[in-house]
């Protein structure tokens, strides 16, 4: 009996020694640097999708991961400046969601991996050799798909069967990948046998002018290329649009919020979901240089029909029924 005692209270001394140094064991804490081209509310539902993504793959913010956030605000001139000050915080991984401003992440660091959450042309603008083997420091998702400026121009048609003459807005950035769109959208445009008219918004105070060369033009609709500049300025470019009644094709839930008539591309929110797996794999020691860049799997179409009553348009039964959201 005495000895069963005495192996008992061993054990329980054995237990009480090791067991609360086992608890304390420091948990690893993973720094997150994400910079964003526009603003906290701009970006509010894809970084709250992104931090989604984080908590299903076990990732608690202030417990076991930490995000530093830097906005722009639609300023293109701190990216570099954003950039260089995330570096310096020497985080696991950054995560942003622009073409130019990846452009920035990488030209700061060679090392520290970045993910993209969907952006323009990877390959074309240098920033992953290819998309099955991007090499470097940065993988992630793209937002170029099949043929998407060929579908817009199509959904514009069915939505305004009107439509004969097409402007398509850009915030002219030297290098930008709007260029290639561009260049889609005027091989789409002949084949439907539309005129296009592409004008540039460079700065807030030449958005007026940018409109009166529109209405000069006698646009049906109006398309707005995705980019941080004209994200960051969706809702004055889009009062801009309603006030002239004119009906809107645009890219991301983010346009329709801001009161865009149609939106239709790949789901960004989903992209930014996707973006928490990329990070997890590269904190469980995958490398980007072998992480292949994901092309859209998933396509939305949002129609948002509080625009169509204020411009007085009424979206055809056809086109309302293949939407994946509406707007009331």
């Amino acid at each position: 009996m005495r000895k069963k005692i005495f192996v008992f209270v061993l054990s329980a001394i054995f237990w009480a020694l090791n067991c609360p140094s086992e608890a304390q064991q420091p948990t690893k804490v993973y720094r997150i640097g994400m910079l964003a081209t526009g603003s906290a509310s701009t970006h509010k539902s894809r970084i709250d999708a992104f931090r989604q993504g984080l908590q299903e793959l076990g990732y608690i913010e202030g417990k076991n991961v930490v995000l530093e956030l830097r906005y722009a605000e639609g300023k293109r001139e701190r990216y570099a400046e954003l950039a260089a000050e995330i570096v310096r915080l020497k985080p696991d991984v950054i995560v942003v969601g622009s073409v130019s401003f990846t452009a920035a992440a990488k030209q700061a660091t060679r090392t520290i991996p970045i993910v993209v959450g969907g952006a323009g042309d990877l390959v074309g603008s240098g920033l992953v050799a290819s998309l099955a083997r991007p090499g470097g420091n940065v993988t992630g998702s793209t937002d170029i798909g099949p043929d998407l400026s060929g579908k817009r121009l199509e959904l514009l048609k069915e939505a305004v069967p009107k439509t004969r003459r097409v402007a398509v807005l850009w915030g002219d950035v030297a290098g930008s990948t709007d260029v290639e769109e561009i260049k889609q959208t005027e091989i789409a445009a002949r084949a439907f046998g539309i005129n296009l008219q592409v004008v540039s918004a460079q700065a807030p105070d030449r958005f007026q002018d940018a409109f009166a060369a529109i209405t000069k033009g006698r646009a049906d609709v109006l398309v707005i290329l995705q980019g941080s500049f004209t994200i960051f300025h969706s809702k004055q470019l889009l009062e801009l649009a309603a006030k002239n009644r004119l009906p809107t094709m645009c890219e991301g839930s983010n346009f329709i919020e801001a009161g865009c008539l149609i939106s239709y591309g790949p789901d960004q929110i989903y992209q930014w979901h996707r973006a928490a797996t990329f990070v997890d794999k590269i904190f469980k020691g995958r490398t980007p240089a072998d992480l292949p860049v994901e092309q859209p799997m998933k396509f939305e179409l949002i129609i948002n029909l509080k625009t169509a009553k204020q411009i007085g348009l009424t979206i055809p039964p056809n086109v309302l029924v293949r939407a994946d959201k509406v707007i009331r």
